[in-house]
This record gives C-alpha cells, structure tokens and sequence, in this order.
C-alpha cells in the first residue's frame, strides 16, 4: 500500500510518500479501506519535535482520523461491518495510508446521506466544539467570543453558538478568515492581528460573557479581560503555542471560572455521534478549507503551520467506495 512515513521528527519535509506493508486487523481490530485522512495542528507538532497527546518513535506512518469503509475484520469483530462507512481514530499512527488499522469498538458509522469527507472533518472537530459550548453553559443573550474562528474547531463554534441564541464575536486572523467568519453567522467579526481589536469587541457588544480560547497565549490573555464578573473561559486549543496561563488567584478576583474540560471517552463517542448526526440533518457545517492528495502530506502540514488554511484540512487517500446519493 502507499503511505507517508514519518522518519526523524522535523520540518514538513520529512513527511515522506512510500510503500509500507498492508496491515493485518488483529483481535479486536478492524481494517479501513481509507478514502480521506484528517490533519490535525497537534499532529503537526508531533511531526516538529516529537512532543504531544501520541507517543511514538520513527519510524512510523503518523495521522489518526480517517474515514473510509471497514475492509477486514480481526477475530471476536463482527463481520456484519465488513463494507460499513466508518470514521474512527487509529490511536495516533497509521493513518497517512491507503488502509490503516483501527479498534473496532471506536468506530462511529457514518449516517446517511453524509458524505464521508465530511464526517471526518467533523470527527475530532465536531465533538471538540459541542464539547466546548457545553461546557461553557452558552445560553441565549450570551455574548461570546470564538477564538480562531476561521479554524476548524472554531467555523463549527460560530455555528453552534448562534444556533444556541448568543451575540457570537469572532476572532481570527486577516480579512479572508473574518469574512468566513461572518458568512457562517457571526454577528461581529475582529482581526486579533489589529492592536485595536480588543477595543473594537467593546465598541460593538460591552464586555463578554463567554470566551472560547483555542489560540493560548496573548490573544487569550487580552480576551480574558474583555470577561464580565461571572464570565467563562474555555481553553480547548493552543494554536500560539502556549496556554494562555491565567493565574487561578486573578480569575478568583475578577469572579471568572477558567473551565478546560477533560471528558471520558464514552462521552466523546457520544458528542461525535452528535455531531454526524447535526451535519447529516444539515444543522452543521464542516468547512473543509482544503484538500490534498496522500502524497502531499508536506505540503498540508506546511499550509496548516503557515496559517494559510481554513476550516479542516484533509487528505484524499481513496476513493470513497460507499458514498451515498443526495
């Protein structure tokens, strides 16, 4: 099978289309025919310095999300999911590949009539973002700012915090990423590359009462104090590299909760389900900024680091044998 290695941690150009071994579901496993493989900011640092949420060592194949449909079965699986359309994590590796191994108890099927590409732009990012709103307790009237919201994480908080009746604030870097922004239902938009944008978040709503926070550092650290007394900061993300690292004796002062949520896994199969479920009624949309076949792997990362993207970014590895008709 054709895959990307990834053989010494470094720039994108160690990320490397060859040939590799295909992979034998063993018990408890599944193997997915891959049609798209989604790319994650964290695997980018992964790639940079080998730090992050997988440990593993080169070589290796790395990515985690992918969709496609179940091709084998290992023993104790069900052969009733031979030909299913599934999105799934593979646990960190294996996923730049044409067929990639995964549990069989992480699968998620894709409901109809989804289509495959979006469900995996919508499986780490849909239940990231139901999760975040949530655990911000967004009510109607709430003022809240979406951090990085040309992002994809972020283009689904627009979505669901205006669906939820709140003042949405969006915050992303440069006209294209506001202008997307705004298009996907954001009340107020703010370049956070201005050093007037905070004052621009007064001028246009007060103060807040919700922040979202998936950039970290200065950004979060001067939405912070845009919160009234009461307010929530929900940390998800760190796309400036650091954490936005409010001291807990000052959100005491300022009366604000500080809330990064650490859910189980069966409430993230959960909030996945969810979110499939909402894009296939048509009440969320993925944006999909960018897509790249499996041998441009360099090229994604590269555009993912640069800024340059919207939306999620994926690979086209396969074609996708079971898509549905509209």
């Amino acid at each position: 099978m054709r895959a990307v290695w990834l053989k010494e941690f470094g720039g994108p150009e160690v990320l490397v289309a060859g040939e590799a071994p295909d992979p034998v579901p063993g018990p408890g496993e599944v193997l997915v025919d891959v049609a798209y493989a989604g790319i994650t900011f964290v695997e980018t640092q992964f790639r940079a310095t080998g730090r992050g949420p997988f440990t593993a060592a080169p070589p290796l194949i790395p990515g985690n999300a992918v969709g496609g449909t179940v091709a084998a079965v290992g023993a104790g699986v069900d052969e009733a999911l031979l030909g299913h359309r599934v999105v799934t994590g593979t646990g960190g590796s294996g996923g730049y590949a044409e067929l990639a191994l995964a549990p069989a108890a992480g699968l998620i099927e894709v409901p109809e009539p989804l289509a495959l590409d979006t469900a995996v732009a919508l499986l780490a990012d849909g239940r990231t973002a139901l999760l975040e709103l949530r655990a911000a307790d967004v009510v109607p009237g709430d003022r809240v700012l979406v951090e990085a919201a040309a992002g994809g994480v972020g283009t689904l908080l627009v979505q669901l915090a205006r669906a939820q009746g709140a003042t949405v604030v969006a915050a992303a870097g440069g006209p294209a990423k506001t202008a997307l922004a705004a298009e996907l239902g954001a009340h107020v938009t703010v370049d956070y590359r201005q050093p007037d944008w905070t004052d621009r978040v007064r001028e246009a709503v007060g103060a807040l009462d919700v922040v979202l926070d998936g950039v970290g550092g200065a950004v979060a650290r001067a939405a912070f104090d845009l919160l009234v007394p009461g307010g929530r900061m929900v940390s998800y993300g760190l796309a400036s590299g650091e954490w936005a690292a409010i001291p807990p004796a000052l959100a005491a002062e300022r009366e604000v909760a500080l809330l990064q949520p650490r859910p189980d896994p069966a409430t993230m199969r959960a909030l996945t389900a969810e979110a499939l479920a909402e894009a296939a009624a048509r009440r969320l949309r993925p944006v999909i900024g960018l897509r790249l076949p499996l041998a441009a792997a360099a090229d994604a990362h590269a555009a993912i680091e640069s800024r340059a993207t919207t939306g999620k970014t994926l690979l086209v590895v396969g074609p996708d044998r079971a898509q549905p008709q509209d």
